[in-house]
Protein backbone atom coordinates (compact mmCIF):
# COMPACT_ATOMS: atom_id res chain seq x y z
CA UNK A 1 0.00 0.00 0.00
CA UNK A 2 1.13 3.51 -0.77
CA UNK A 3 0.54 4.94 -4.30
CA UNK A 4 -3.17 5.73 -3.81
CA UNK A 5 -2.32 7.68 -0.59
CA UNK A 6 -0.07 9.96 -2.70
CA UNK A 7 -2.17 9.84 -5.43
CA UNK A 8 -5.00 10.83 -3.26
CA UNK A 9 -3.39 14.48 -1.69
CA UNK A 10 -4.06 15.31 -5.54
CA UNK A 11 -7.84 15.01 -4.27
CA UNK A 12 -7.53 17.11 -1.62
CA UNK A 13 -5.98 20.43 -3.39
CA UNK A 14 -7.29 24.15 -2.74
CA UNK A 15 -8.98 23.70 -5.86
CA UNK A 16 -11.63 21.59 -4.14
CA UNK A 17 -11.37 23.93 -0.56
CA UNK A 18 -12.49 27.06 -3.49
CA UNK A 19 -14.99 25.07 -5.19
CA UNK A 20 -16.68 23.26 -2.60
CA UNK A 21 -16.90 25.37 0.22
CA UNK A 22 -18.38 27.68 -2.20
CA UNK A 23 -20.86 25.47 -3.04
CA UNK A 24 -21.99 24.36 0.05
CA UNK A 25 -22.45 28.58 1.37
CA UNK A 26 -24.11 29.48 -2.06
CA UNK A 27 -25.89 26.11 -2.45
CA UNK A 28 -26.51 24.35 0.47
CA UNK A 29 -26.68 20.55 0.25
CA UNK A 30 -28.17 20.72 -3.10
CA UNK A 31 -24.29 19.75 -4.83
CA UNK A 32 -23.78 16.54 -2.65
CA UNK A 33 -24.31 14.38 -5.01
CA UNK A 34 -21.82 15.67 -7.26
CA UNK A 35 -19.22 14.80 -4.88
CA UNK A 36 -20.48 11.37 -4.06
CA UNK A 37 -20.50 10.35 -7.30
CA UNK A 38 -17.50 11.81 -8.35
CA UNK A 39 -15.84 10.11 -5.98
CA UNK A 40 -17.10 7.06 -7.00
CA UNK A 41 -15.92 7.78 -10.45
CA UNK A 42 -12.15 8.77 -8.95
CA UNK A 43 -11.67 5.49 -7.19
CA UNK A 44 -12.79 3.25 -9.91
CA UNK A 45 -10.46 5.50 -12.19
CA UNK A 46 -7.32 5.05 -9.83
CA UNK A 47 -7.66 1.60 -9.66
CA UNK A 48 -7.33 1.02 -13.70
CA UNK A 49 -4.85 3.60 -13.34
CA UNK A 50 -2.91 1.56 -10.49
CA UNK A 51 -3.55 -2.12 -12.77
CA UNK A 52 -2.06 -0.51 -15.65
CA UNK A 53 0.85 0.43 -14.03
CA UNK A 54 1.52 -3.12 -12.46
CA UNK A 55 0.49 -4.86 -15.32
CA UNK A 56 2.52 -3.41 -17.75
CA UNK A 57 5.37 -1.86 -15.12
CA UNK A 58 4.88 1.47 -17.04
CA UNK A 59 3.09 4.40 -16.99
CA UNK A 60 -0.14 5.48 -18.92
CA UNK A 61 1.80 8.00 -20.70
CA UNK A 62 4.73 5.65 -21.26
CA UNK A 63 2.31 3.41 -22.91
CA UNK A 64 0.95 5.67 -25.10
CA UNK A 65 3.86 6.81 -26.52
CA UNK A 66 4.30 3.33 -28.12
CA UNK A 67 1.05 3.86 -29.53
CA UNK A 68 0.73 7.52 -31.02
CA UNK A 69 2.80 8.65 -34.40
CA UNK A 70 4.74 11.66 -33.15
CA UNK A 71 2.58 14.41 -34.21
CA UNK A 72 0.05 13.17 -31.79
CA UNK A 73 2.21 12.45 -28.29
CA UNK A 74 3.25 16.07 -29.01
CA UNK A 75 -0.89 17.41 -29.49
CA UNK A 76 -1.89 14.79 -26.45
CA UNK A 77 1.42 16.65 -24.29
CA UNK A 78 0.80 19.74 -24.57
CA UNK A 79 -3.09 19.57 -23.58
CA UNK A 80 -1.79 17.38 -20.56
CA UNK A 81 0.69 19.73 -19.92
CA UNK A 82 -1.77 22.37 -19.70
CA UNK A 83 -4.01 20.36 -17.56
CA UNK A 84 -0.93 20.09 -14.72
CA UNK A 85 -0.42 23.81 -15.13
CA UNK A 86 -3.57 24.39 -14.36
CA UNK A 87 -3.72 22.09 -11.36
CA UNK A 88 0.08 24.16 -10.43
CA UNK A 89 -2.19 27.35 -10.10
CA UNK A 90 -4.69 26.15 -7.93
CA UNK A 91 -2.09 24.29 -5.29
CA UNK A 92 0.43 27.37 -5.66
CA UNK A 93 -2.79 30.16 -5.16
CA UNK A 94 -3.57 27.93 -2.13
CA UNK A 95 -0.78 27.83 -0.90
CA UNK A 96 -0.27 31.57 -0.97
CA UNK A 97 -3.71 32.21 0.89
CA UNK A 98 -2.83 29.68 3.72
CA UNK A 99 0.32 31.51 4.22
CA UNK A 100 -1.30 34.84 4.22
CA UNK A 101 -4.10 33.64 6.29
CA UNK A 102 -1.59 32.57 8.77
CA UNK A 103 1.05 34.66 8.56
CA UNK A 104 0.15 37.34 6.98
CA UNK A 105 2.51 36.79 3.91
CA UNK A 106 1.76 38.96 1.05
CA UNK A 107 0.23 36.90 -2.15
CA UNK A 108 2.97 36.98 -4.41
CA UNK A 109 5.79 35.80 -2.12
CA UNK A 110 3.64 33.41 -0.58
CA UNK A 111 3.12 31.99 -4.04
CA UNK A 112 7.30 32.01 -4.69
CA UNK A 113 7.25 30.25 -0.85
CA UNK A 114 4.69 27.40 -1.58
CA UNK A 115 6.49 26.82 -5.12
CA UNK A 116 10.17 26.11 -3.57
CA UNK A 117 8.94 23.90 -0.27
CA UNK A 118 6.98 22.42 -2.75
CA UNK A 119 10.35 21.50 -4.75
CA UNK A 120 12.10 20.58 -1.76
CA UNK A 121 9.77 17.95 -0.74
CA UNK A 122 9.68 16.55 -4.78
CA UNK A 123 13.26 16.36 -4.25
CA UNK A 124 13.75 15.13 -0.58
CA UNK A 125 14.36 10.85 -0.39
CA UNK A 126 11.23 10.78 1.63
CA UNK A 127 8.72 12.51 -0.68
CA UNK A 128 6.19 9.44 -0.20
CA UNK A 129 6.30 9.23 3.52
CA UNK A 130 6.04 13.49 3.29
CA UNK A 131 2.77 14.08 1.12
CA UNK A 132 1.15 11.15 2.93
CA UNK A 133 2.34 12.95 6.24
CA UNK A 134 0.60 16.44 4.63
CA UNK A 135 -2.70 14.72 4.05
CA UNK A 136 -2.98 13.48 7.50
CA UNK A 137 -3.20 16.93 8.27
CA UNK A 138 -4.88 18.17 5.54
CA UNK A 139 -7.50 15.32 6.59
CA UNK A 140 -7.84 16.99 10.45
CA UNK A 141 -7.17 20.65 9.61
CA UNK A 142 -10.71 20.48 6.66
CA UNK A 143 -12.76 18.00 8.96
CA UNK A 144 -12.67 19.69 12.23
CA UNK A 145 -15.45 22.32 11.90
CA UNK A 146 -17.97 19.59 11.58
CA UNK A 147 -17.33 18.23 15.20
CA UNK A 148 -18.50 21.93 16.19
CA UNK A 149 -21.05 22.52 13.60
CA UNK A 150 -22.11 19.00 12.41
CA UNK A 151 -24.43 19.05 9.36
CA UNK A 152 -28.18 18.18 8.93
CA UNK A 153 -29.01 14.64 8.67
CA UNK A 154 -32.10 15.45 6.66
CA UNK A 155 -29.82 17.83 4.31
CA UNK A 156 -27.45 15.73 3.39
CA UNK A 157 -29.76 12.78 2.16
CA UNK A 158 -31.80 15.65 0.09
CA UNK A 159 -28.62 16.41 -1.54
CA UNK A 160 -28.06 12.65 -2.77
CA UNK A 161 -30.84 13.52 -5.47
CA UNK A 162 -29.12 14.75 -8.42
CA UNK A 163 -30.34 18.13 -9.40
CA UNK A 164 -29.29 21.92 -10.39
CA UNK A 165 -30.31 25.42 -9.96
CA UNK A 166 -29.40 26.84 -13.26
CA UNK A 167 -26.03 27.59 -14.86
CA UNK A 168 -23.91 28.71 -12.01
CA UNK A 169 -24.90 25.49 -10.02
CA UNK A 170 -23.66 23.54 -13.18
CA UNK A 171 -20.63 25.65 -13.57
CA UNK A 172 -19.69 24.86 -9.73
CA UNK A 173 -20.90 20.91 -10.19
CA UNK A 174 -18.30 21.01 -13.20
CA UNK A 175 -15.67 22.55 -10.86
CA UNK A 176 -15.97 19.78 -8.41
CA UNK A 177 -16.23 17.42 -10.73
CA UNK A 178 -12.56 18.51 -11.84
CA UNK A 179 -11.89 18.97 -8.70
CA UNK A 180 -12.27 15.18 -7.86
CA UNK A 181 -11.74 13.57 -10.69
CA UNK A 182 -8.05 14.40 -11.52
CA UNK A 183 -6.57 13.59 -14.89
CA UNK A 184 -2.76 14.86 -13.76
CA UNK A 185 -3.46 11.79 -10.22
CA UNK A 186 -4.19 8.96 -13.30
CA UNK A 187 -0.95 9.77 -14.96
CA UNK A 188 0.79 9.77 -12.00
CA UNK A 189 -0.60 6.53 -10.01
CA UNK A 190 0.52 4.69 -12.91
CA UNK A 191 3.73 5.80 -12.55
CA UNK A 192 3.82 5.23 -9.01
CA UNK A 193 2.04 1.60 -8.85
CA UNK A 194 4.72 0.69 -11.73
CA UNK A 195 7.45 1.92 -9.54
CA UNK A 196 6.61 -0.09 -7.00
CA UNK A 197 5.08 -2.81 -8.20
CA UNK A 198 5.55 -3.31 -11.60
CA UNK A 199 8.30 -5.96 -11.41
CA UNK A 200 6.22 -7.76 -8.51
CA UNK A 201 5.49 -11.80 -9.57
CA UNK A 202 2.31 -12.44 -7.71
CA UNK A 203 0.21 -9.63 -9.61
CA UNK A 204 -3.28 -10.99 -7.98
CA UNK A 205 -2.05 -10.23 -4.77
CA UNK A 206 -0.70 -6.98 -5.57
CA UNK A 207 -3.79 -6.02 -7.11
CA UNK A 208 -6.10 -7.27 -4.54
CA UNK A 209 -3.96 -4.94 -1.61
CA UNK A 210 -3.91 -2.21 -4.28
CA UNK A 211 -8.56 -2.22 -4.82
CA UNK A 212 -7.81 -1.87 -0.32
CA UNK A 213 -5.40 1.08 -0.99
CA UNK A 214 -7.64 2.75 -3.21
CA UNK A 215 -10.56 2.18 -0.96
CA UNK A 216 -8.76 3.60 1.89
CA UNK A 217 -7.12 6.42 0.22
CA UNK A 218 -10.13 7.53 -1.97
CA UNK A 219 -12.51 7.29 1.09
CA UNK A 220 -10.17 10.09 2.93
CA UNK A 221 -9.84 12.52 0.29
CA UNK A 222 -13.67 12.10 0.01
CA UNK A 223 -14.91 12.74 3.28
CA UNK A 224 -11.96 15.94 3.36
CA UNK A 225 -14.60 17.22 0.10
CA UNK A 226 -17.63 16.16 1.37
CA UNK A 227 -16.73 17.81 4.94
CA UNK A 228 -15.64 20.99 2.77
CA UNK A 229 -19.27 20.94 1.19
CA UNK A 230 -20.76 20.13 4.66
CA UNK A 231 -19.20 22.96 6.68
CA UNK A 232 -20.11 25.34 4.21
CA UNK A 233 -23.62 24.45 3.90
CA UNK A 234 -24.33 23.94 7.48
CA UNK A 235 -22.54 27.21 9.19
CA UNK A 236 -21.79 29.33 6.44
CA UNK A 237 -25.11 29.57 4.34
CA UNK A 238 -26.26 32.61 3.96
CA UNK A 239 -23.38 34.56 5.60
CA UNK A 240 -22.13 37.31 3.24
CA UNK A 241 -18.55 37.26 1.97
CA UNK A 242 -18.31 33.59 1.43
CA UNK A 243 -17.41 33.63 -1.76
CA UNK A 244 -13.92 33.51 -1.19
CA UNK A 245 -11.26 31.48 0.91
CA UNK A 246 -10.36 34.46 2.84
CA UNK A 247 -14.31 34.80 3.58
CA UNK A 248 -14.66 31.11 4.95
CA UNK A 249 -11.44 31.38 6.87
CA UNK A 250 -13.20 34.84 8.75
CA UNK A 251 -16.55 33.26 8.87
CA UNK A 252 -15.68 30.25 10.20
CA UNK A 253 -13.84 31.97 13.08
CA UNK A 254 -16.92 34.44 13.55
CA UNK A 255 -19.78 31.35 13.05
CA UNK A 256 -18.20 28.46 15.25
CA UNK A 257 -14.50 29.36 16.62
CA UNK A 258 -11.52 31.21 15.58
CA UNK A 259 -9.64 27.54 16.21
CA UNK A 260 -11.81 25.57 14.08
CA UNK A 261 -10.56 28.85 11.12
CA UNK A 262 -7.11 27.79 12.49
CA UNK A 263 -7.61 24.42 11.28
CA UNK A 264 -8.77 25.93 8.53
CA UNK A 265 -6.06 27.70 7.58
CA UNK A 266 -3.25 24.72 8.60
CA UNK A 267 -5.42 22.22 6.41
CA UNK A 268 -4.86 24.71 3.29
CA UNK A 269 -1.34 25.37 3.51
CA UNK A 270 -0.48 21.58 3.60
CA UNK A 271 -3.04 20.84 0.35
CA UNK A 272 -0.96 23.27 -1.17
CA UNK A 273 2.34 22.05 -0.61
CA UNK A 274 1.06 18.47 -1.08
CA UNK A 275 -0.86 18.12 -4.16
CA UNK A 276 1.29 20.80 -6.13
CA UNK A 277 4.32 18.29 -4.95
CA UNK A 278 2.33 15.75 -6.13
CA UNK A 279 1.41 17.89 -9.47
CA UNK A 280 5.35 18.45 -10.19
CA UNK A 281 5.69 14.53 -10.29
CA UNK A 282 2.79 14.09 -12.99
CA UNK A 283 3.81 16.37 -15.43
CA UNK A 284 7.90 14.88 -15.08
CA UNK A 285 5.77 11.57 -15.69
CA UNK A 286 4.07 13.28 -18.57
CA UNK A 287 6.93 14.46 -19.93
CA UNK A 288 9.22 11.35 -19.55
CA UNK A 289 6.55 9.16 -20.81
CA UNK A 290 5.42 10.96 -24.16
CA UNK A 291 8.63 12.52 -24.94
CA UNK A 292 11.05 10.57 -23.09
CA UNK A 293 12.57 14.04 -22.01
CA UNK A 294 13.39 15.61 -18.47
CA UNK A 295 14.46 18.64 -17.39
CA UNK A 296 15.43 19.94 -14.56
CA UNK A 297 13.30 19.98 -11.10
CA UNK A 298 13.95 23.96 -10.52
CA UNK A 299 13.44 24.51 -14.60
CA UNK A 300 9.94 22.71 -14.48
CA UNK A 301 8.56 23.88 -11.27
CA UNK A 302 9.60 28.18 -12.60
CA UNK A 303 8.02 27.59 -15.56
CA UNK A 304 4.24 25.59 -14.13
CA UNK A 305 4.58 28.64 -10.84
CA UNK A 306 4.35 31.17 -13.91
CA UNK A 307 0.28 31.47 -14.51
CA UNK A 308 0.06 31.72 -10.69
CA UNK A 309 2.24 34.39 -10.05
CA UNK A 310 1.25 36.20 -13.27
CA UNK A 311 -2.40 36.44 -12.20
CA UNK A 312 -1.56 36.85 -8.33
CA UNK A 313 0.69 40.00 -9.29
CA UNK A 314 -2.12 41.61 -11.91
CA UNK A 315 -4.14 41.24 -8.72
CA UNK A 316 -6.97 38.62 -10.04
CA UNK A 317 -9.12 37.15 -7.42
CA UNK A 318 -7.74 34.50 -5.98
CA UNK A 319 -11.03 32.29 -5.42
CA UNK A 320 -12.33 32.59 -9.09
CA UNK A 321 -8.60 31.86 -10.78
CA UNK A 322 -9.58 28.40 -8.50
CA UNK A 323 -12.59 27.87 -9.20
CA UNK A 324 -12.14 28.37 -12.79
CA UNK A 325 -8.38 26.08 -12.70
CA UNK A 326 -10.68 23.38 -11.76
CA UNK A 327 -12.77 23.67 -14.78
CA UNK A 328 -10.21 23.48 -17.04
CA UNK A 329 -9.09 20.09 -14.98
CA UNK A 330 -12.93 18.61 -16.28
CA UNK A 331 -12.22 19.44 -19.37
CA UNK A 332 -8.98 17.74 -19.31
CA UNK A 333 -10.23 14.04 -17.75
CA UNK A 334 -11.93 12.54 -21.17
CA UNK A 335 -8.01 12.84 -22.55
CA UNK A 336 -6.94 10.81 -19.44
CA UNK A 337 -9.94 8.47 -19.03
CA UNK A 338 -10.47 7.21 -22.52
CA UNK A 339 -7.13 6.13 -23.86
CA UNK A 340 -7.03 4.44 -19.54
CA UNK A 341 -10.29 2.63 -20.47
CA UNK A 342 -8.51 1.33 -23.65
CA UNK A 343 -5.80 0.08 -22.76
CA UNK A 344 -7.36 -1.56 -19.62
CA UNK A 345 -9.27 -2.94 -21.80
CA UNK A 346 -6.99 -4.58 -24.39
CA UNK A 347 -6.96 -8.47 -23.72
CA UNK A 348 -3.33 -8.52 -26.01
CA UNK A 349 -1.78 -5.70 -23.32
CA UNK A 350 -3.48 -6.57 -20.12
CA UNK A 351 -3.39 -10.54 -20.11
CA UNK A 352 -6.16 -11.87 -17.63
CA UNK A 353 -6.05 -8.79 -16.13
CA UNK A 354 -7.90 -6.79 -18.69
CA UNK A 355 -11.31 -4.91 -17.63
CA UNK A 356 -14.64 -6.97 -16.84
CA UNK A 357 -17.26 -6.64 -19.56
CA UNK A 358 -19.14 -4.42 -16.55
CA UNK A 359 -16.06 -2.37 -15.34
CA UNK A 360 -15.91 -1.01 -19.14
CA UNK A 361 -19.68 -0.06 -19.48
CA UNK A 362 -19.31 1.05 -16.05
CA UNK A 363 -16.45 3.28 -16.90
CA UNK A 364 -17.32 4.25 -20.56
CA UNK A 365 -20.70 5.75 -18.47
CA UNK A 366 -18.76 7.81 -16.71
CA UNK A 367 -16.61 8.84 -19.28
CA UNK A 368 -19.95 10.34 -21.06
CA UNK A 369 -21.38 11.95 -18.31
CA UNK A 370 -18.21 14.08 -17.77
CA UNK A 371 -18.32 14.83 -21.38
CA UNK A 372 -22.00 15.33 -21.38
CA UNK A 373 -21.77 17.92 -18.73
CA UNK A 374 -18.92 19.68 -20.12
CA UNK A 375 -20.64 19.90 -23.17
CA UNK A 376 -23.88 21.52 -21.16
CA UNK A 377 -21.57 24.02 -19.62
CA UNK A 378 -20.69 25.47 -23.09
CA UNK A 379 -23.98 25.89 -24.65
CA UNK A 380 -25.64 27.55 -21.53
CA UNK A 381 -22.75 29.70 -20.59
CA UNK A 382 -21.79 30.62 -24.21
Amino acid sequence: MGPALVAAAAYVDPGNVATNTTAGATYGYLLVWVIVGANLIAAALQFLSAKLGIVTGQSLPAVLRSRLGRKARIAYWLQAELVAMATDLAEIVGGALALNLLFGVPLVPGALITTVVSMLVLGSGGFQRIVVAMLCLVFVGFTAGLFFAPPSASGVMSGLVPRLEGTDSLLLAVGMLGATVMPHAIYAHSALAADRHGHHEDKPRVLAATRTDVGVALLAAGAVNLSLLLLGAGALQGMGGVDSIEGVHAALGAAISPAVALFFAVGLLFSGLASTAVGSYAGSVIMGGLLRRQIPLAVRRLVTAVPALVLLSLGADPTTALIYSQVVLSFGIPFALVPLLRLTSDRALMGEHVNARWTTLAAGAACALIIGLNVVLLVLTF
